[in-house]
């Protein structure tokens, strides 16, 4: 987990004066497989729902954070589109200025995918909802069988529908806007992007993760990278994350 959330759990707890219990901090998670000395069973079978899908319920958080940076870290040759590759190099020179959460906006589908702070998944049959810890952002995985609508209202989020194949929960996301990066080094989205996330929670403790981007206006064909994946986080519970820079608002303005 980031230094920083354990810094701001310090700060909340003994500022208040009150108990780690009260705070729902370290607060045992219910059903949880255990090892004889009481930690997490990560490597445990994952489990079911009551229709025998896989469930991806709980707190969640990235391993690392080396493609949150930049999705091309392990040498992927990403195929650009001539004004993509020259907005990806100006906002790559430029030390990630720019990015949307400089003015709280936050983050879109992909660099969420790999963003290393904590998000919860709450699993029903008909939907999957994702709260963000940063931003107080939230993203809904449809699973009742409707189609992606055409594109009309482009969002950060987009609209995303899911289906299981197999053990395998596959996710198609459109309806994007051209404003979100996909990473921090700045690789850029149109609003023509379609993005199909894989997710399989390959025993109790990890979810793996592979994205392929799908967007003809910034890249010459579509490209699929496999991400560093998910960790459970047992025993924790979200925390509340306000991004507030109204006080350097006018040097946003200037930058």
């Amino acid at each position: 987990m980031a230094i920083s959330r354990w810094i701001s759990a310090f700060i909340i707890v003994f500022s208040a004066a009150v108990s780690l219990h009260a705070q729902w901090l370290h607060y045992p998670t219910p059903g949880i497989p255990r090892t004889p000395d009481g930690k997490a069973n990560l490597s445990a079978p994952a489990p079911k729902t009551p229709d025998g899908k896989p469930d991806l319920s709980g707190i969640w958080v990235v391993n690392g954070r080396k493609y949150f940076d930049d999705l091309s870290a392990d040498g992927l040759e990403i195929p650009m589109q001539p004004w993509a590759k020259e907005l990806y190099e100006q906002r790559k020179k430029g030390n990630q200025k720019g990015h949307p959460s400089e003015r709280c906006v936050g983050h879109g589908v992909v660099d969420f995918d790999t963003l290393f702070t904590p998000r919860k998944i709450i699993q029903t049959p008909g939907v999957i909802a994702i709260l963000f810890e940063s931003y107080h952002q939230y993203r809904q995985i449809l699973l009742d069988g409707r189609p992606l609508p055409e594109p009309s209202q482009p969002s950060y989020q987009g609209y995303s529908v899911g289906k299981w194949e197999g053990d395998t929960l596959v996710v198609e996301t459109n309806d994007l806007n051209d404003i979100g990066w996909l990473d921090m080094n700045g690789h850029p989205q149109t609003e023509a992007m379609h993005i199909t996330e894989r997710f399989r929670r390959r025993n109790f403790g990890h979810i793996d993760l592979q994205v392929t981007i799908d967007d003809p206006k910034a890249y010459t064909r579509p490209w699929t990278i496999t991400l560093a994946g998910w960790d459970i986080l047992p025993d924790e519970e979200l925390m509340e994350a306000i991004c507030d820079n109204e006080k350097d608002s006018q040097h946003l303005v200037d930058r």
